[in-house]
């Protein structure tokens, strides 16, 4: 439904960058009544980080990255290629700062702060992707069965149960279940369960394919007037006396009354040169994508194995598995260490899947800050707007984060109680 929030007046907005969080942008401020444009480098929507990732909206996976029990594991995982999180051994001034950030945000206290940021906007931003795929009638290999997390070490279920109590005190119901309770839930994962100690499951949590919902929603946003540019590389953003002038892109200069950066992970890079510096570097994650057969025995809820870091969804007749977390610059090289790691999960959960061919790899960058808290709202730079900094949930908070920027730039206050910029 159109926001209840209307400018004072209708906005020229250039939104840079056409992935889910700049195309969602682009639909709100559409429906607020401003004028948009959308400028992106690739050749249509989608392409980068949105292209292949997880394919989760899971308010449940709310527990930033940044806590408590992170440091210790983090220095064991550095000595494995196919750890869950893996800092690379390099100077980097940037991935220096962020993680003396990150290690700040490893307090208990911060944790629970950051995780009820992150419930906030993640609760209202499925929300709001349910009521835009009811409005658009949009189809994207959706499946509301919710989100199973499932543990094969006693002692990272013991802390998940502590986990879950506090995300069910934010509002979101993620419940710890059995064994046997998992196995109700999901009867793939019968041949694994030797491995399993038990789970959480978050009933309201849901699944889907963000690529084809953001190139639908791109399609809907074109049919309500919005422009879009593609094939179009930014070389800089232009200012003047702490305000924006505009935006040089193919060697012209794009003009506007307000200026989105919805870039991803080369949004601290763009920015930069204007004095900002944004506590957001790049965390590159794999993604495997498994063709599926009717005899296939593939689980139908989408699941988050929390031991290895990776989430496993259901896409129509294919099976996505994805995960990890690499901190290696913009390095986009496949490591095959790394995917093999993904099949061998796979395998060890479903050891019967049959796959109707191989696999296909990926790898994109997410755009994480040290809290896992997303950076959106005004600048200190006039007429410009940031929304980045979504992590591995860019597809949960999409719609939420879109509708609430567009309340900013219209001058109004956003629904849900969050700390935005």
């Amino acid at each position: 439904m159109p926001s209840s929030c209307r400018p004072a007046e209708a906005l020229k907005v250039l939104v840079l960058g056409a992935g889910v969080v700049g195309v969602s942008s682009a639909w709100y401020l559409a429906r607020a009544g401003h004028r948009v444009t959308v400028i992106d480098r690739q050749p249509a929507a989608a392409l980068e980080t949105s292209f292949a990732n997880g394919g989760q909206i899971s308010v449940s996976h709310a527990e930033p990255w940044a806590n408590p029990h992170t440091p210790l594991r983090a220095l064991a995982w550095m000595r494995r290629e196919d750890s869950p999180l893996l800092f690379r051994a390099r100077w980097d001034p940037a991935l220096f700062d962020w993680s003396l950030r990150f290690l700040r945000e490893c307090t208990a206290q911060r944790a629970r702060d950051n995780v009820r940021q992150i419930v906030a906007l993640a609760l209202y931003s499925r929300r709001k992707l349910q009521e835009l795929r009811s409005e658009l009638a949009l189809d994207y290999d959706h499946l509301g069965r919710g989100i199973l997390h499932v543990y094969t070490d006693r002692r990272e279920f013991s802390s998940a149960i502590g986990a879950a109590a506090v995300m069910r005190e934010f509002g979101c119901d993620r419940r710890t279940v059995s064994v046997d309770e998992c196995l109700a839930i999901e009867p793939a994962l019968v041949a694994a369960r030797r491995l399993l100690v038990g789970g959480d499951y978050t009933e309201a949590d849901e699944s889907g394919d963000a690529h084809r919902f953001t190139r639908q929603l791109a399609e809907r946003c074109v049919e309500s007037g919005v422009e879009f540019h593609f094939g179009l590389a930014i070389d800089r953003l232009l200012a003047d006396s702490g305000r924006m002038t505009g935006v040089l892109a193919g060697g012209q200069v794009h003009s506007a009354d307000a200026y989105v950066a919805a870039l991803g992970s080369y949004t601290p890079l763009l920015l930069r040169p204007l004095g900002l510096r944004l506590a957001v570097y790049p965390a590159k994650g794999y993604s495997a994508t498994i063709p599926l057969t009717a005899q296939s025995v593939a689980p139908r809820v989408s699941l988050t194995d929390d031991g290895r870091k990776i989430v496993i969804s259901r896409l129509g007749q294919r099976l996505r598995v994805a995960g990890t977390a690499e901190f290696n610059g913009y390095n986009l090289e496949l490591n095959a260490v790394r995917c093999a790691a993904l099949i061998s999960r796979v395998n060890e959960l479903f050891p019967d899947l049959r796959p109707a061919g191989e696999a296909l790899f990926w790898c994109g960058l997410r755009p994480a800050t040290p809290s896992n808290v997303p950076l959106i709202g005004r600048s200190p730079v006039a007429d410009l707007f940031i929304n980045t900094g979504h992590g591995t949930l860019g597809w949960t908070m999409a719609c939420g984060s879109g509708a609430a920027l567009a309340d900013i730039v219209s001058g109004c206050r956003p629904e849900p109680d969050f700390r935005f910029l």
